[in-house]
């Protein structure tokens, strides 16, 4: 899809379809009729005779989030179509929703066959940020068109656009130039995060992960590193061990580095993904239904991989690396049983109660390397409980962290991302309920508190650095909506990428 700036009079901006925004407007407890039109869409509806305001004061439209609007200019407008998509209400419009309602209106207007689409949804009003607008347009835009159909041979009613144009003042030209670039950078990378996800497992094996980052590195410029299971074994990495001794397929860890301060190479930002590429619950075998979706286990190393494609291309002055442990959880005659007693490798053991708790071994290998290296701060992100997706649902990923300036320094990043963050405890009486008779910890703390209980294991691998445990089981991957395709979200490339540019800084 070709991406560029235009600068041309709407009036006689030549598309398919453009696409304005308008918020609800204040009802101030009344019942009354109303809507507050974004600039371009203001300009649209004074050449169109107040079109659009009579639709909506006739009660065709109200504003709502991703609500949309048809109109035919029918030659007054060179645009063939104008789609007004609703913001939700004005007292809370903000990047996130333009994001939203750009996606859901790109979507729409791609599955009617729109080949060149041009984006117009600036605000002038106050406490809204152009360049942030005119970012999130761009976002929203590329994640609302995202496909994955690369295994399909035919698909008569796949339609794709081919041109999208960002509408921006001459004055403003050089704002929005840089806020393109950066939300392509955004989307492009979460994209590929996406696609690691959606690639089927017999295809995305630990191997294959492997491959794939390490050509995005080359391709980016990053350094990297991959521990075959000789290297593995050699440094006692006994959890990812322990978990990939029931599948055929050899465990790796990838390391990614970027060096954005070579002043300072001791201070490093550690990324550490989950990167369990099929998860069958190994010999604590899981149900078969939703099975095929446990390919997406490893959503944690998609969005650390992503991330660093992301900041390698927007050179933030930090060094990060990226830690992805991965493998598969299989049930075979080598596979791992409750009752073992794995040895990490910091030197603490862990007593396995259920294999389909095996997240948390490969993490906790990853971490101890991470904290034996230096790192600080260190943030992890994994598909790690159901228990969280209880908690939180499908909107929020939990966020345990034993720092207070990093959490909030993470729910700012996820904000200016549009991604959401909800703090969970780490209170010390949840440690009860891990403790082993036979081994330093136990792996899993039973049903109650359950995404708790399992970053308590985690914080044992951590060491004095400042952690952070993404929990994004309930976020990474996502039933189809109007926005988004059915599969991988990509969560997490967006706020990692936000959190190193203004740790950065």
């Amino acid at each position: 899809m070709e991406i560029q700036i235009t600068t041309r009079d709407v009036q006689t901006l030549s598309c398919d379809a453009l696409i304005v925004g308008a918020a609800r407007a204040p009802q101030n407890g009344q019942e009354e009729k109303g809507i507050v039109l974004s600039t371009t869409a203001a300009a649209v509806d004074k050449l169109l005779d107040g079109l659009l305001q009579e639709r909506a004061q006739a009660g065709e439209f109200q504003g709502n989030l991703g609500e949309l609007l048809t109109i035919h200019p029918m030659g007054r407008l060179a645009a063939q179509r104008v789609i007004v998509v609703g913001t939700g209400a004005q007292a809370k419009l903000d990047a996130q929703a333009i994001r939203r309602a750009s996606a859901i209106a790109t979507r729409h207007v791609q599955n009617t066959g729109a080949k060149q689409v041009v984006l117009a949804q600036g605000w002038q009003i106050a406490g809204i940020d152009e360049a942030l607008t005119a970012q999130a347009q761009v976002e929203g835009a590329l994640l609302g068109a995202y496909r994955f159909r690369k295994y399909q041979k035919s698909d008569n009613n796949q339609k794709s656009i081919a041109q999208l144009l960002l509408l921006a003042s001459e004055a403003k030209k050089d704002v929005y130039e840089q806020a393109l670039h950066k939300g392509q950078v955004l989307v492009e990378a979460t994209n590929f995060a996406r696609d690691l996800i959606n690639e089927p497992p017999n295809v995305l094996t630990p191997t294959e992960l492997a491959r794939r980052a390490t050509t995005m590195a080359e391709q980016a410029g990053l350094a990297y590193e991959v521990f075959d299971e000789a290297k593995i074994k050699e440094l006692g990495m006994g959890g990812l061990l322990g978990v990939t001794q029931g599948s055929a397929q050899p465990p790796q860890f990838i390391i990614l580095r970027y060096q954005g301060d070579p002043q300072h190479s001791d201070k490093v930002l550690a990324l550490v993904g989950k990167g369990i590429t099929f998860d069958t619950g190994g010999i604590s075998l899981k149900p078969p239904a939703d099975m095929d979706e446990m390919k997406g286990d490893m959503g944690g190393a998609a969005a650390v991989i992503g991330a660093m494609q992301a900041i390698a291309a927007l050179k933030p002055a930090i060094n990060v690396t990226g830690l992805v442990p991965t493998c598969e959880n299989m049930p075979s005659g080598t596979a791992f049983r409750p009752g073992d007693i794995l040895r990490i490798l910091n030197g603490k053991t862990i007593e396995i109660v259920n294999t389909d708790a095996e997240g948390r071994l490969i993490l906790a290998d990853a971490l101890s390397y991470a904290e034996q290296q230096g790192f600080s701060p260190i943030i992890d992100l994994a598909t790690l409980t159901g228990g969280i997706v209880v908690a939180l649902g499908h909107t929020m990923t939990g966020l345990f962290c034993n720092d207070e300036q990093l959490t909030a320094d993470i729910i700012a990043a996820g904000r200016t991302a549009g991604e959401k963050f909800w703090p969970m405890p780490l209170d010390d009486e949840y440690g009860d309920m891990i403790k082993s008779e036979i081994a330093d910890i136990k792996q899993t703390g039973g049903r109650w508190a359950s995404s708790v209980t399992a970053a308590k294991i985690l914080e044992h691998f951590v060491g004095n650095a400042k952690w952070a445990h993404l929990d994004i089981a309930g976020t990474s991957y996502g039933d189809k909506k109007s926005y988004q395709e059915k599969g991988g979200t990509g969560v997490g490339v967006r706020t990692l990428t936000e959190l190193a540019l203004s740790l950065a800084q």
